[in-house]
C-alpha cells in the first residue's frame, strides 16, 4: 500500500488525536497513490501512524480512518464503524427515530453524515474518499436500517475542493415531500429538498428544551428562527407569544405550518425580515421581550473572517440584551467553529458592558449527544449555546 510520509515534526497533531493531514505537513507521497485511495500515513522515519483516504486536490490531503496497523479498510471495517455509531445512538437516545446516526469525524467516519427522520434517511457525503465507498455505505445502511427511502444532500460547497460535483435528490426508495416527525411531543415537518443542510438542525434538539421551563407567561423573540424550532418549544413551555424572524420566506412559511400543526397559531407570528435590521428597529421602538433567542447561521467559515464574525456576534447580542426585560433570558448560539467557546464568552461580556447590563450565566451548552465531540479534533466542537439572565 502506498504511503504518505510526513515531514519531520509534523506528526504532533495526529499523535494528539487529530484525524487530518494537511498538504503542508507532507514530505513525500509514494508512487501509485491515486486520488480516493486508502493510503498509509507514516512519520519522517516511516513509522506507521495510521491509514486513511487520500486526495491530493484537497488541502486536507488525508483523512485518517484507523490507527491500527493490522486493520484493513474494507466492508467489514465500515460495518464495524457504523454498527458502533448505531449502538451508541440506541444507548443515548433509546427508541428515538429522529436523530443523527453518523457524524463524520465524531464517529471516525470523516466525510459521512447520516440523519434519520422516521422511516427515511438523509445522507451527506463530503469527501472523495467516502464517495469511493458509496456503494458499500449504502448497502450497510440499507441492511441495518431498512429505510423506506434515502435522500442525499451532498450539496456542500466544500465538495468542490474535493473535486466533486454537488449531489442532491432521492437515491433509493421513496421519500415524501413532507416527513412528519415528533420530538418531545411536538410535531415537526421535514422537507429534505428545501431544508438547509440535512433537515432539522438536530444538533440543537437538546438545547431547545431549555425553553420549556423558562418561557411560561413570557413574550419571546426568536431571531434567525429558521423553521421555528426554538419558538415551538417556547410555546409548549407556556409562552404568552412568540415572534419569529428569518430572512427566508420558505422557512417562515414552514414555521407557520408547524405552529398550526401544534395548535399554537394564535400565539405565534413569523416574519420574513433581516434579523440584524429587525433587532435595530425593535430597539429603536422600545419594544421589550422576556426571552430572546439568537441562533444565526455561521458568521465565519475560515480564520480569515473571524474579526468580522466577532463584530457580528457582538452586534446582535448587544441589541438582544438591550431589548431584554430585566429578569429575562437570552439564549444565544454560535455554530462557527472558528469562534471558540472562550472567544464567544468574551464577545458576550463585551456586549453586556456596552448594553450596560448585569448578566449572569445560567448554563453553557453544546451540540447534542448524537453529534459527539472528539478530544484532539477541535473541529468537532462547533456549536456553543449560552443561556444568560439579565439582572438589570
Amino acid at each position: 500500500m502506498a504511503a504518505v510520509v510526513l515531514a519531520k515534526g509534523r506528526d504532533r497533531r495526529l499523535k494528539a488525536g487529530h484525524l487530518w493531514v494537511y498538504a503542508g505537513e507532507i514530505a513525500a507521497v509514494d508512487e501509485g497513490a491515486a486520488p480516493g485511495d486508502v493510503v498509509e500515513v507514516r512519520d519522517h522515519r516511516r513509522r506507521f501512524l495510521g491509514r486513511g483516504t487520500y486526495n491530493p486536490a484537497s488541502n486536507i490531503t488525508v483523512r485518517l480512518l484507523t490507527r491500527e496497523p493490522d486493520e484493513a479498510v474494507d466492508r467489514a471495517f465500515f460495518e464495524r464503524r457504523i454498527d458502533k455509531a448505531l449502538s451508541y445512538r440506541d444507548r443515548v437516545f433509546p427508541g428515538e427515530t429522529t436523530l443523527r446516526l453518523v457524524f463524520g469525524e465524531g464517529d471516525y467516519l470523516p466525510g459521512l453524515v447520516a440523519d434519520r427522520y422516521g422511516s427515511c434517511l438523509c445522507l451527506q457525503i463530503g469527501t472523495l474518499g467516502m464517495e469511493r465507498f458509496r456503494p458499500v455505505l449504502l448497502a450497510i445502511l440499507r441492511e441495518r436500517l431498512d429505510p423506506a427511502g434515502i435522500y442525499e444532500r451532498s450539496d456542500l460547497a466544500s465538495r468542490a475542493h474535493e473535486g466533486l460535483p454537488p449531489a442532491e435528490g432521492v437515491i433509493e426508495g421513496k421519500v415524501p415531500e413532507v416527513i412528519p416527525v415528533t420530538l418531545d411531543g411536538l410535531e415537526f415537518r421535514v422537507r429534505l429538498a428545501q431544508a438547509q443542510k440535512t433537515g432539522l438542525f438536530l444538533d440543537q434538539r437538546l438545547n431547545r428544551r431549555i425553553l420549556l421551563p423558562l418561557s411560561g407567561g413570557r413574550t419571546v423573540l426568536d431571531a434567525f428562527c429558521n423553521t421555528g424550532g426554538f419558538g415551538l418549544y417556547a410555546l409548549r413551555g407556556g409562552a404568552r407569544s412568540v415572534l419569529g424572524v428569518d430572512i427566508s420566506p420558505s422557512c417562515t412559511q414552514l414555521a407557520r405550518e408547524q405552529a398550526g400543526a401544534n395548535g399554537f397559531q394564535d400565539r405565534a407570528e413569523f416574519l420574513e425580515a433581516n434579523a440584524f435590521d429587525f433587532l435595530h428597529s425593535v430597539d429603536r421602538e422600545g419594544r421589550r421581550f422576556g426571552i430572546v433567542v439568537l441562533d444565526p447561521p455561521a458568521f465565519t467559515k475560515s480564520a480569515r473572517s473571524v474579526e468580522g464574525a466577532r463584530r457580528g456576534y457582538k452586534e446582535i447580542n448587544l441589541r438582544a440584551l438591550k431589548i431584554l426585560r430585566p429578569g429575562g433570558c437570552l439564549v444565544t448560539c454560535s455554530c462557527s467553529y472558528h469562534i471558540h467557546e472562550e472567544d464567544f464568552e468574551a464577545i458576550l461580556e463585551d456586549a453586556a458592558v456596552d448594553a450596560r447590563a448585569t448578566v449572569t450565566v445560567v448554563e453553557k451548552r453544546r451540540q447534542g449527544r448524537d453529534h459527539p465531540v472528539v478530544l484532539g479534533v477541535p473541529e468537532t466542537y462547533y456549536l456553543k449555546c449560552f443561556v444568560l439572565r439579565k439582572l438589570g
